[in-house]
C-alpha cells in the first residue's frame, strides 16, 4: 500500500473528498418543514437548499462569491475535413469569450460573475492572451491525437489534465463559494459521445443526432469515427483515466479535475453542457463521492446529454433545451443556488423571519 508521501497530487486530493454531511442535511430538512404554506412549497429550491447545506456543512451556505470556469481544448479527430464546424475554431471561441461577446459572458456580466477561460489544450498559441491576463495557461498539448488512430493522449497526459483542473480549483477556492463549469473545443462532441457510450452502454447512433451544423452525411461520418475509436481503443469503463486517455480531451479532463478539486474544498460546482457533463462522469468514475457536490444546470435537447445526466443522477435545475454548452445555463444556475441558500438562511413564515443560525448552530461542523 502507498504511503502518504508517495501519493500523487491527484490521489491526495481525492483522499480529501467526503460525502455530504448527513447531520446538516437533516437540520436543513427540519428547517424546511417550518416553511409556509407547505413543506415543499418552493419545490426544487428547497431540495437544492438541503444539498447546499450538506455540501458546505452549514445552514447558511455562502453562495455570494461565484466563479465561472470555461475549459478550452482541441481534438485531433476534428482535423478531418469532414468534421463539424469546419469554418470555426476553438481559438475564435476563446477570443469571443475574452471580448465578452459570448452568451455566457453577457449573462455573467449582468450577474456580476467573473468568467475565467483556461487553455487546457488549444492547438493554437494563446501566449498573448495569457500575458495580458485574459486566460489561464494550463496547456497539456496542442490538441489531442486523433482517437480514431489510437489513444487521444497518454495516461500521463490524462493525469496532467485532471491535475490542471484541480490546480484551477485550488487557485480560486479561497476566494469563491461556488463554481460553474463549462467546456469548449472543436471535436468535443465526438469525444463526449465516445465517453458517453462507454459509461452508459448506449449505441453511438443513439447519442449523436443531426443539428444545425451536422447534416446527414456528417452525422454518419461522426458516428463512424466514434465507433472506430471505441473499437480500436477499447476504453475500460471501470478506469476513468483509461477512458479519458483513449477517447477524451484535455479540456474534459480539466473539467473532471475542477470538479474533484471543488469537492475536496467542499465547494458546490455547476456543470453545463455535454462536454462538462462528460467531465463530470470522468470525475465520478475516479471518486464517486464527488457526485455529492455536482449540480447539473440544465437538460439540453441533446439525447446524449440526457443519457449522461441519467447515469450521473445529480441535481438537475433547468430544462432549457440549450445546446450551446459554453456555460450560459450554469450562470443562471449559480444565481438560483444563491437564491436557495438565502431561503434556507432565513425565510418569512407566519412567525416572522427565522435566522437559520439559531436552529442548531452547535451541530455545525
Amino acid at each position: 500500500m502507498k504511503t502518504s508521501s508517495a501519493l500523487s497530487f491527484l490521489d491526495t486530493t481525492i483522499r480529501a473528498i467526503y460525502p455530504q454531511d448527513f447531520a446538516c442535511r437533516e437540520l436543513a430538512e427540519s428547517r424546511c418543514k417550518r416553511l409556509a404554506p407547505s413543506r415543499w412549497a418552493l419545490g426544487v429550491l428547497m431540495e437544492l437548499a438541503i444539498d447546499l447545506a450538506g455540501m458546505t456543512r452549514t445552514l447558511q451556505p455562502p453562495m455570494a462569491r461565484k466563479q465561472m470556469v470555461v475549459m478550452a481544448g482541441d481534438h485531433g479527430v476534428a482535423a478531418d475535413e469532414d468534421s463539424r464546424c469546419p469554418d470555426e475554431s476553438t481559438t475564435q471561441r476563446v477570443h469571443a469569450l475574452v471580448r465578452g461577446e459570448a452568451g455566457v459572458t453577457l449573462l455573467a456580466r449582468r450577474s456580476g460573475i467573473e468568467v475565467c477561460v483556461v487553455d487546457a489544450g488549444v492547438k493554437d498559441d494563446l501566449t498573448g492572451l495569457v500575458q495580458d491576463g485574459n486566460i489561464i495557461a494550463k496547456k497539456i498539448g496542442r490538441g489531442t491525437a486523433a482517437m480514431v488512430n489510437g489513444p487521444a493522449m497518454t495516461r500521463t497526459h490524462a493525469v496532467m489534465a485532471v491535475e490542471a483542473g484541480i490546480e484551477v480549483a485550488n487557485r480560486f477556492a479561497g476566494e469563491i463559494d461556488i463554481f460553474g463549469a463549462a467546456a469548449i473545443g472543436i471535436g468535443d462532441t465526438m469525444s463526449s459521445a465516445a465517453i458517453n457510450a462507454v459509461f452508459t452502454g448506449k449505441k453511438v447512433e443513439d447519442l449523436l443526432v443531426q443539428g444545425e451544423s451536422l447534416d446527414d452525411v456528417r452525422l454518419e461520418h461522426e458516428i463512424g469515427v466514434v465507433n472506430k475509436a471505441l473499437a480500436r481503443n477499447r476504453p475500460n469503463a471501470k478506469d476513468g483515466l483509461d477512458v479519458l486517455a483513449k477517447v477524451g480531451g484535455f479540456e474534459i479532463g480539466a473539467i473532471a479535475g475542477l470538479i474533484i478539486g471543488a469537492a475536496a474544498k467542499r465547494k458546490p460546482i455547476v456543470v453545463d453542457g455535454l462536454s462538462s457533463t462528460a467531465g463530470a462522469m470522468i470525475a465520478c468514475s475516479l471518486e464517486p463521492f464527488v457526485r455529492d457536490y455536482i449540480l447539473c444546470a440544465q437538460r439540453s435537447a441533446d439525447p446524449g446529454h440526457c443519457a449522461l445526466l441519467e447515469r450521473l443522477q445529480c441535481r438537475l435545475l433547468f430544462g432549457l433545451d440549450l445546446r450551446l454548452g459554453e456555460g450560459a445555463a450554469a450562470v443562471l444556475a449559480l444565481e438560483v443556488a444563491e437564491a436557495a441558500a438565502t431561503l434556507l438562511a432565513g425565510v418569512s413564515t407566519g412567525a416572522g423571519v427565522v435566522d437559520a443560525s439559531s436552529v442548531d448552530a452547535g451541530a455545525m461542523t
